[in-house]
């Protein structure tokens, strides 16, 4: 299905474990320097309200005066645990792009606050690149440096799946139950 800006907490609630989303509008980038300066009390330096957050250290390069990326893989959002369902709340974010899943915290702010949690596919960084249509602005560059800045990404058709939504279920869950009667089972 396709999820197009603006990223309202209607659409989000509406989307489920699952679902197969393709993601079009603009994301930014945020990785551990991002969500513990914006955890600490650092102001955002883009409006977050309604945004999707992709835990993503792209490589970009300058061609031509204009930015564009190389790659645009997920990195692993466990990382984010301490920080991420806090700034959920904090400034309105609807959805959060990563790997490897989050825990129960963050899937407990994803319930309260209208949010979901979407798994991008690992080891793919170049084909998701070609989704990145425009890089509009980069902010925290020269403090965080290139992989830890906070890119603002147009994305077009960018492929994900719901594993943790916004009515409390979570794949991340159902995988490791199965996987634990699985094992229970043979030995």
């Amino acid at each position: 299905m396709l999820l197009e800006a603006p990223f309202t907490e209607k659409k989000i609630r509406a989307l489920k474990v699952g679902d197969r989303v393709e993601i079009t509008g603009l994301i930014y980038t945020g990785r551990d320097a991002a969500h513990k300066y914006l955890h600490d009390g650092g102001t955002p330096p883009v409006d977050l309200t309604d945004s999707i957050v992709y835990h993503c250290g792209p490589v970009v390069v300058k061609e031509k005066g204009k930015w564009v990326v190389k790659a645009a893989g997920p990195t692993t959002s466990i990382r984010e645990e301490p920080y991420q369902g806090p700034l959920m709340e904090k400034f309105k974010i609807r959805g959060v792009i990563g790997k490897g899943g989050m825990g129960p915290k963050t899937l407990a702010y994803c319930k309260k606050v209208g949010a979901v949690y979407f798994h991008a596919i690992g080891g793919a960084a170049q084909v998701l690149a070609k989704c990145v249509v425009d890089v509009p602005g980069v902010h925290m560059a020269e403090e965080f440096g290139s992989p830890e800045a906070i890119w603002e990404f147009q994305v077009v058709r960018f492929p994900v799946v719901v594993t943790m939504d916004s009515h409390g279920r979570s794949l991340h869950d159902a995988v490791q139950a199965q996987s634990e009667k699985k094992l229970k089972a043979l030995l």
